[in-house]
């Protein structure tokens, strides 16, 4: 597969009113902060900057859409578990993806972003769990992979395939590792 070519970023959105106006299938990024998402669209669309990777975590505080050709968007939501959060910060993080989620009616699939050095914290367990009872398609990709040894590797996904079945795929955006995988799962994806 070619790869998401021309991908471009669309808009942030601080509240409801900024959502990005499409009818094409979302796609949701969802991670903890410092887990790579960044670096993961930039991955899969073969672009060094598309989206801003930051040297320290929290940088992504609102919505961010991109749009791939006449694909898909791609959402990337708040990083979640960075911990110099105000309480105002957090209810607003909160009601910001209430409304992103419980408005936009072409949401096809959640990747979940993990850090695969560390598995599933309970952030991402919570974020799973609000995934799975909205009913979305989820995939899980463990990033930093490149950072594993060999046997680190084979013990990390077989603890994730066990515990969620295929729908797990290890990644570089050092290697370029799992970017194929990623690809067919989105396109299957956005077909339905």
């Amino acid at each position: 597969m070619a790869g998401f070519q021309q991908a471009v970023f669309v808009t942030t959105a601080v509240a409801k009113a900024g959502f990005s106006l499409t009818d094409l299938p979302e796609l949701v990024l969802a991670g903890r902060s410092n887990v790579g998402k960044s670096s993961f669209i930039n991955t899969l669309c073969r672009q060094k900057s598309l989206a801003y990777v930051g040297k320290r975590p929290g940088k992504t505080r609102y919505i961010n859409f991109y749009q791939v050709e006449d694909l898909i968007s791609i959402v990337d939501v708040p990083g979640y578990g960075y911990a110099n959060r105000s309480k105002t910060e957090l209810k607003a993080y909160g009601t910001l993806m209430e409304d992103y989620f419980n408005t936009r009616p072409n949401i096809r699939a959640v990747i979940l972003v993990i850090d695969s050095r560390h598995g599933l914290t309970s952030d991402d367990e919570d974020m799973l769990e609000y995934v799975t009872e909205k009913r979305f398609p989820i995939l899980i990709v463990a990033t930093k992979s490149d950072k594993l040894t060999q046997s680190e590797k084979m013990k990390t996904n077989k603890e994730l395939q066990l515990r969620f079945g295929s729908n797990v795929i290890l990644f570089s955006a050092l290697k370029h590792l799992g970017i194929e995988e990623v690809e067919n799962w989105i396109m299957n994806k956005i077909k339905t």
